[in-house]
């Protein structure tokens, strides 16, 4: 990609996946189809932004609200993550990515938690991309969350009221240690975030494309780059010949 310079790349891109059930029912086949061939788009994307040097990329894997669908689809689901995390394991090592994972754990089932910590293990110490899994996610919840460890520090006297800051807030968050995001992808069209990164999205750079997650290529993640690269980003500010 060498029309767009390192220095002109996100440093971190944010995805929500959206269209799975859509593709498949357009295609005629179950909703869950849609999830197994996404897949092959999360693969795309690790391998392009190892390509390209990009220090970390956040999927949104599962949202809290999800829990809402058929047991089913989340059985699938369930199933669908787990046999990733087993049979993309050599990739993500090969590739140098170093996984991480955000969300609540609590209810994710067993076998899901045990191949996770398995390869959060292998891959820790790698170099590579941050391969960012949000998993079982909300970003409220996130919020939360922060709030409360913030006030249990409060409480035992760790901190004064004075040194709750933005910075203090972002150190209590699930992404604490990873850079800002600069890009934010949404496939399927919606011009929504879903409770996805509501924190950290403040000064990203939104792009949509209808494409459904399953078509989602090299070619369209390569585009939505560029077009990042060509933005003007002001963060509140003029640029300046304004």
């Amino acid at each position: 990609m060498s029309d767009v310079p390192p220095a002109d790349r996100p440093a971190h891109i944010a995805i929500i996946m959206d269209g799975n059930g859509r593709w498949a029912q357009a295609r005629g086949l179950p909703r869950i189809e849609g999830h197994r061939r996404g897949v092959e788009s999360v693969r795309v994307v690790s391998e392009t932004c190892t390509e390209l040097g990009i220090e970390a990329v956040t999927l949104y894997c599962l949202s809290s609200e999800n829990w809402k669908r058929p047991q089913a689809e989340l059985d699938f689901l369930m199933q669908l993550l787990e046999q990733y995390l087993v049979e993309e394991r050599k990739t993500i090592l090969d590739q140098g990515l170093k996984l991480q994972v955000i969300g609540r754990r609590d209810r994710l089932p067993p076998g899901v938690i045990a191949e996770m910590e398995k390869t959060l293990e292998l891959s820790k110490d790698n170099s590579g991309t941050k391969l960012v899994l949000a998993i079982d996610y909300g970003g409220r919840d996130e919020i939360t969350r922060a709030v409360r460890l913030i006030s249990q520090d409060l409480a035992d006297g760790k901190i004064s009221q004075s040194q709750i800051t933005e910075e203090l807030v972002s150190s209590r968050l699930y992404t604490a240690g990873l850079p800002e995001i600069d890009l934010m992808i949404r496939t399927g069209g919606d011009l929504r975030v879903s409770n996805f990164l509501l924190w950290q999205l403040s000064y990203a750079e939104l792009w949509v494309t209808e494409k459904c997650w399953p078509d989602f290529s090299r070619d369209e993640f390569l585009k939505a780059i560029r077009e990042f690269a060509n933005r003007q980003r002001r963060f509140g500010g003029l640029n300046v010949n304004e």
